[in-house]
């Protein structure tokens, strides 16, 4: 059933801003043409939504895509952040917000993920491998290896720099070569970590990856920034037309 929706449900390259709180930074991310409008309710991080809020501002939202003039298929999708959650919880938000996808950052098991109700990414936090040949060529195996469960699963993968503190938009990157060789044998992954309208049309020529996921790097001070949702979708837009 996943693997139907994902076939169906997504454009050919994919632009997601995650951590949005604000109903002006979740217009900026629509009306500039982002595909996945992402919000997080793990508890007790910084950008943590409360269902409530995330659900007034998800209907507002669909109001306004009812009354615009884009088509229906391009209008955005949402998304859910969870990590290490109870099923139940996961679903439970999904029904009650108006969820499209779940994105799930924790060490959630492929039993897991038949628990949930819609479709799913699953973000595969990548290790530094800083100047080992083993080292490298042991994460790579490894992020293989997961790539094809993920995929066998109807799930689809993000790729994001580890962290010890925190489950994502941590705005470091890792080594995107790793990310190349995964691409160049055709998995399908969206890239996320380090990624700002500065470095983006590097790392998409670079890369090739199905679509790319931001959250730090279109933010000032730590707060969502207007003028770099608008950029960073503008040059993804640019530079996934050109490849």
């Amino acid at each position: 059933r996943q693997g139907d929706r994902l076939k169906t449900s997504l454009p050919s390259r994919v632009i997601k801003i995650c951590g949005l709180r604000e109903y002006s930074h979740f217009q900026d991310a629509a009306s500039t043409g982002a595909d996945l409008l992402g919000m997080v309710f793990v508890h007790g991080v910084r950008r943590e939504v409360q269902p409530e809020v995330a659900k007034e501002i998800v209907s507002r939202l669909k109001k306004d895509f009812a009354h615009s003039s884009i088509p229906k298929q391009q209008n955005p999708s949402f998304v859910g952040l969870f990590c290490d959650q109870p099923s139940s919880e996961v679903n439970r938000i999904v029904e009650y917000v108006g969820l499209d996808w779940v994105q799930l950052c924790g060490e959630e098991t492929v039993d897991y993920w038949k628990s949930i109700d819609c479709p799913i990414f699953k973000v595969l936090h990548v290790p530094p491998v800083e100047d080992s040949l083993l080292r490298r060529m042991s994460v790579l195996e490894s992020l293989e290896c997961s790539l094809n469960e993920v995929e066998r699963s109807g799930v689809l993968a993000i790729l994001d720099r580890s962290s010890e503190h925190q489950p994502g938009g941590t705005g470091r990157q890792f080594d995107w070569t790793l990310a190349k060789e995964l691409s160049d044998k055709q998995h399908r992954f969206l890239l996320a970590g380090g990624l700002t309208p500065t470095n983006l049309k590097n790392a998409i020529e670079a890369v090739v990856p199905f679509g790319v996921d931001v959250s730090s790097g279109v933010e000032t001070n730590q707060i969502k920034d207007s003028g770099k949702i608008r950029e960073f979708v503008q040059i993804a837009r640019d530079t996934f037309s050109n490849l």
